[in-house]
């Protein structure tokens, strides 16, 4: 194995924290040596459980945000679906199917900016009726948090919140000026107050660098996420990113193993955008991922929960339900 690459593995394993100057220098290491060291961090703190979430879209489209990857942004034109709430008998229809897959964890994903009262209270009635029929554990992604939205979510039976920092604080303002990566910060900080686990992680492909990659990635620990979703960027029609160029699939499995060396004893989720790697997506799991959100995504489709399943028991994983 490459020198540096198992001088740092070995500190990692020992529980010393990597430093930046160390995640900068595994960039011009053996790659294939790195992903390998990765999936070896990821078999000593996770051992071979995958930890399998989904999400539905409970609230589409008309978003005052100006996020550049999103196709959900009124300020773009791209002729998805829109609606208020989801229908009761949709979003049971498809707990129900989740919950027959084994996944572990759901969310109801919003669009906007923060909740409505009304919609508050419409989503808060879907969890309690999902809790009625499932077995999962439940996630909520609603935008921005005050004390009052965080506290009925959690009275709902929410044990996670989820809110991306999308990018570095460095980077952060060329993918959005409606808000700021300081406000999503403050949101993760009060779920947390309010007895919440937290998800939080990004989009790689939106034209950012390595070095900003692994600034999230330190951005990330520093905040105690252990539940960090990765997600590839789909170039969709209509957004200000349509045209960008796809990250290959090696600079995806070095994003990935980066990660793991940085936050060792976190869920590293692939999230939207892995259909894109065809089948090289699952060689994610074995660069040090060991999560991932499975089923149809917000608006692109993801890859069969049942191949997915097929494919990482192959792989060595296991799939028991988490009690939290």
């Amino acid at each position: 194995m490459d020198t540096n690459v198992q001088q740092i593995t070995n500190a990692v394993l020992a529980g010393k924290p990597i430093d930046r100057p160390a995640a900068i220098s595994l960039l011009t290491a053996n790659q294939q040596d790195l992903w390998r060291a990765a999936d070896m961090l990821r078999r000593h703190f996770m051992g071979n459980h995958f930890d399998l979430c989904s999400i539905i879209n409970a609230k589409s489209g008309n978003c005052t945000e100006n996020c550049r990857f999103c196709a959900q942004s009124a300020r773009h034109h791209t002729g998805i679906t829109t609606y208020q709430v989801i229908a009761e008998e949709e979003a049971m229809t498809q707990a129900l199917d989740n919950d027959s897959f084994g996944v572990h964890r759901l969310s109801l994903v919003t669009s906007g900016h923060h909740l409505s009262a009304e919609t508050l209270t419409a989503l808060t009635h879907l969890y309690e009726q999902m809790a009625g029929i499932t077995s999962m554990l439940f996630c909520a992604s609603t935008g921005f948090l005050d004390q009052d939205t965080a506290d009925t979510l959690y009275a709902a039976g929410v044990r996670r919140y989820h809110c991306n920092l999308e990018a570095s604080q460095n980077y952060f303002p060329q993918v959005c000026t409606t808000h700021t990566w300081e406000e999503k910060v403050a949101t993760l900080q009060l779920a947390e107050k309010t007895g919440m686990s937290l998800c939080s992680g990004g989009i790689i492909g939106m034209g950012e660098t390595m070095d900003d990659r692994i600034d999230m990635a330190f951005e990330l620990r520093d905040l105690g996420v252990k539940s960090i979703p990765i997600n590839i960027l789909t170039p969709i029609a209509g957004t200000p990113l349509a045209e960008l160029k796809p990250l290959s699939t090696e600079e995806v499995f070095t994003t990935v193993a980066l990660f793991r060396f940085i936050n060792p004893e976190a869920v590293i989720r692939m999230a939207g955008g892995r259909q894109q790697l065809g089948d090289d997506q699952y060689r994610c799991f074995a660069a040090g991922a060991n999560g991932a959100i499975v089923g149809n995504y917000l608006t692109t489709t993801g890859a069969g929960i049942e191949d997915d399943l097929r494919r990482l028991t192959a792989m060595g994983f296991t799939f028991e339900r988490p009690a939290s």
